[in-house]
């Protein structure tokens, strides 16, 4: 007859009781490698997160002193140098003509970040100290390479892996989560508007100036920023000068790949 109580000598009940974070783990795991394979949902982030995730949660000796991931981790995290390398990549493939013929363009980015105030607010409010909440509100930026930075300068060690996944699977997530809110938030009238914009080029010349002054700019407002928007600039000189297209299209193909 039940009594009430588990017998917690039984194998499946131990791995249940003692292994359920891991277990759940690896469900989301599933759920990601599933979305990039079956649906197509951001396949170059959620099948190698995926596949990351289901490694990590199954064999932990991955994560430990001398494993791959650990090695990963200590070699691309520690020195912050994975997410300075994707800046740079990014910013080779970032073309700046469209903000430089709008400047107020900027504003909508700006607007953008209030997603990490937001972010900000809440994890203060569940009780996070505020580096930590730092660290998580990054997650409101919707940017997978600056989450990752600022993170690893901000939050505990324990943190990093929710806050690149969280990031990384919510802007996965963005074809499915972004459609109905622009349904609810605009009318069709105001979804069929066309953005045009000045059919003059940029000189070349002002897109070779943009990055330079830009990094200039920032060390004097935002110094602690300089690792991250230099590396960005430094990318889209090297697209814009046309001098080195070797290093540009290693940037924008192989190295962020």
């Amino acid at each position: 007859m039940f009594t009430g109580e588990l017998d917690f000598s039984t194998g499946i009940v131990e791995i249940l009781t003692s292994y359920w974070g891991n277990l759940v783990m690896v469900l989301v795991a599933f759920g990601f490698i599933y979305l990039a394979i079956a649906k197509g949902f951001e396949p170059l982030l959620l099948l190698p997160i995926g596949t990351g995730i289901l490694l990590a949660n199954l064999f932990g000796g991955l994560v430990e002193d001398g494993g791959i991931l650990y090695n990963f981790k200590k070699v691309g995290l520690d020195t912050q140098l994975f997410p300075l390398l994707m800046f740079l990549s990014l910013g080779a493939l970032t073309d700046f003509s469209p903000l430089i013929q709008r400047p107020i363009m900027a504003l909508l980015g700006a607007a953008a970040q209030l997603g990490i105030f937001g972010a900000l607010i809440g994890a203060v409010l569940l009780g996070f100290t505020l580096y930590e909440a730092g660290g998580i509100a990054i997650i409101g930026g919707a940017d997978g390479p600056t989450a990752i930075y600022v993170s690893t300068r901000l939050a505990p060690e324990q943190l990093w892996g929710p806050v690149a996944v969280s990031a990384y699977s919510y802007m996965a997530m963005v074809p499915l989560i972004q459609p109905p809110i622009m349904y609810l938030l605009t009318t069709q009238k105001e979804r069929a508007v066309k953005m045009n914009y000045p059919e003059s080029e940029v000189p070349r010349t002002t897109r070779v100036l943009f990055p330079l002054f830009t990094v200039c700019l920032t060390s004097l407002l935002a110094p602690e920023a300089v690792p991250l928007v230099g590396m960005l600039m430094f990318g889209n000189l090297l697209r814009e000068s046309g001098v080195v297209e070797r290093l540009a299209n290693t940037a924008q193909n192989e190295m962020i790949n």
